[in-house]
């Protein structure tokens, strides 16, 4: 363990002992004692910046912690929520003392990481780590498209920045390079990152798995670099935070060289990291910082530090407001609706037609289907993962820098950053975006869309290429397991639509569905329209009999659907009257009454055929012809055939499971 005293008396600037500093430093200290779980060890070194910040340079209003034109700041290190928690409070966001003190304890509006909508003030749900970046890069990115599409010269009604406050963990992450690496080559100029390198993580000094030169990194992306070299320092904190708002076409990094658990015995140590202190290592640390107030009293003193006079500027953006209104009103409409109202993909909009028996693959369907609802609905953006050509949602022209006037947001080959980039434009308000990819890199996006789904974010992920049907690239770029995955996701809805009506009416469904993001999961190959989704609604994505049947039920999803109609023909030659069921989504079909279901379902067996893993379909069904081993590469028919998901071998699959029960 470092010499902790004499180490300590080394330190450069008095203001380590500054009342408002050690506020914060002792609400989250004693909230992590009180819950003998948590981080105390960043909050003790990182006090001093996030006073400083939430003071005197971050635009925010605790009367109004929701205004349109806030500066959002994201803590992508969630693990030190007490240090957002405690700053929240002393800043006079409703959230109270007595909130502190349930920390980590259910329920809690102060859980273990942030969590968006349980705490107010909490711009996004962080936790894993290098999320918070991305996110961070999202919301920078749709305040650049809303000042684009918003701004009139006379009233500017969208003019904030982005803060994220991260870590050495979120620099090993892959997704904060990632997302970096696109926000220096989209111009970002409104996000600052400031990265406390404090050389320690939780197993130890940060030297045993990383010492590159973070610096010479952001720089190749495009970053300008600024350093605080002694975060007790508020003049120096102060300096660097104004230079760090003068925008220069750049994304900001600030490195800030800290010293976790300082004032602690465990000062520069892992073990203020992930653990509490200790009764006799709290008492150490309030006598080394001079702290004499008992846990969680907080003097007079600190409060009037911590809320200062200080104009907002939320009055300013309300006559901002009321003067945009008046000198283009269209706009002003535009932006009450999106912005204000958060009236996001309420507007019907004209379905593609399509023809019975035309051969059309869901993906080109959704594309149309896609445009279609854009040319009403201005507010959808987004991209994909360098395959845009392959997952067909080219909107119209590109955002980038120096206009951001687009719709087309050109990921790269970033599937994860894709993901948590979208989640930070949806956090912001004002956008409906989504993300495309093929399905099987579904994988390298799942822990952000996974938290697309705990934000409930009103967020669309478009997936393509669903099935071994894609052919020829083979085994590692065929899903098997992918569906049942997304399908095990607690908030999510998969729709995995049978033709080009079904896909219209799924992009319907996912525009107007708000309260959690919705996955399209769609084909390469044409499928053919089919005759009994003429009267398709969105309420059929809950499912749909296509064909009566007085002894079997197939139930299918996607191309399978097609499949199960022309094993049922199979099936009639042999004297077996089977039924076709198509169900676009299983968790609409488990929205519905058992009673409901049943009278889809029939009484009869029921047999679901799923060019995939079978995993979770005996909720609804008796049997599965699916796949339990990875595909092949060759040809789409041969692939098929070889697997079993031809209509002659479904016959005999169908009539063998009957023939067993």
């Amino acid at each position: 363990m470092t010499d902790h005293k004499q180490d300590f008396g080394g330190l450069r600037s008095p203001d380590i002992f500054d009342v408002a500093s050690n506020a914060l430093r002792f609400l989250a200290v004693d909230a992590v004692e009180r819950a003998n779980s948590g981080h105390p060890g960043t909050p003790l070194a990182m006090a001093p910046v996030i006073y400083r910040l939430f003071t005197q340079f971050l635009r925010h209003d605790p009367a109004q912690p929701d205004w349109a034109d806030r500066d959002r700041f994201v803590l992508s290190g969630g693990h030190a929520s007490m240090l957002l928690y405690g700053a929240l409070h002393l800043n006079g966001y409703d959230l109270t003392l007595e909130d502190l003190q349930q920390f980590r304890r259910y329920p809690s509006r102060c859980p273990g990481h942030p969590e968006r909508g349980m705490t107010p003030g909490v711009e996004v749900t962080t936790g894993p780590l290098g999320q918070g970046v991305a996110n961070a890069v999202g919301l920078a990115l749709a305040e650049r498209m809303a000042a684009e599409q918003f701004n009139v010269a006379q009233a500017p009604v969208v003019n904030h920045r982005t803060w994220v406050l991260c870590g050495d963990g979120d620099m090993m992450e892959g997704i904060a390079s990632e997302a970096a690496s696109l926000a220096g080559h989209l111009r970002l100029e409104k996000l600052t990152i400031l990265y406390d390198s404090n050389a320690v993580t939780l197993d130890g000094p940060s030297e045993l798995s990383f010492n590159e030169e973070v610096a010479a990194r952001y720089l190749a992306y495009g970053f300008r670099i600024l350093r605080i070299t002694d975060v007790d320092n508020f003049a120096q904190v102060d300096a660097t935070l104004q230079m760090a708002m003068q925008t220069r076409g750049q994304p900001t990094l600030v490195i800030m060289n800290s010293h976790i658990g300082i004032g602690s015995p465990f000062h520069d140590d892992h073990r203020s990291h992930g653990a509490a202190l200790g009764a006799e290592a709290l008492l150490s640390t309030r006598e080394q910082l001079q702290w004499v107030h008992p846990p969680f009293v907080v003097p007079d003193e600190a409060y009037a530090k911590w809320r200062p006079d200080r104009d907002s500027g939320y009055r300013a953006w309300t006559r901002a407001c009321e003067e945009a209104a008046v000198v283009d009103p269209l706009r002003w409409s535009e932006f009450k609706r999106r912005v204000l109202d958060g009236e996001l993909g309420k507007v019907p909009f004209e379905w593609p037609s399509f023809d019975d028996g035309a051969s059309i693959s869901t993906r080109v369907a959704l594309g149309q289907a896609l445009r279609a609802a854009a040319l009403v609905t201005p507010e959808i953006v987004g991209g994909a993962a360098d395959v845009e050509s392959s997952t067909e949602t080219r909107l119209d022209t590109q955002v980038t820098w120096p206009t951001y006037a687009g719709r087309d947001i050109y990921f790269g080959v970033r599937e994860h950053a894709m993901a948590a980039i979208t989640n930070g434009i949806g956090a912001h308000g004002g956008f409906l975006p989504f993300a495309s990819t093929f399905f099987v890199f579904s994988d390298y996006l799942k822990p952000a869309l996974r938290l697309s789904s705990i934000m409930e974010l009103h967020t669309l992920f478009i997936f393509t290429h669903d099935s071994i049907a894609l052919g020829e690239d083979g085994t590692t770029h065929q899903p098997v397991e992918q569906l049942a995955g997304l399908r095990a996701m607690p908030g999510i809805v998969v729709l995995r639509p049978a033709d080009a009506r079904e896909t219209a009416a799924s992009v319907a469904f996912a525009l107007g569905r708000d309260d959690g993001p919705t996955a399209l999961v769609l084909s390469r190959q044409g499928l053919p329209v089919l005759s009994g989704t003429k009267t398709i609604d969105m309420t059929s994505l809950a499912g749909h009999r296509l064909r009566a049947g007085a002894d079997v039920t197939l139930v299918a999803t996607g191309s399978e659907v097609s499949l199960a109609l022309s094993a049922a023909e199979v099936l009639h030659e042999s004297g077996v009257d089977a039924g076709v069921v198509s169900v676009p989504s299983l968790e609409l079909l488990r929205g519905r009454t058992v009673a409901d279901r049943d009278a889809l379902l029939g009484a009869v067996p029921r047999i679901a055929i799923e060019a995939a893993s079978p995993f979770g379909w005996y909720e609804f069904v008796d049997a599965v012809i699916g796949m339990n081993r990875f595909g092949g590469s060759g040809p789409k028919d041969e692939v098929l055939e070889a697997f079993g998901f031809t209509p002659a071998q479904v016959s005999v699959a169908v009539q063998e499971i009957l023939g067993g029960k």
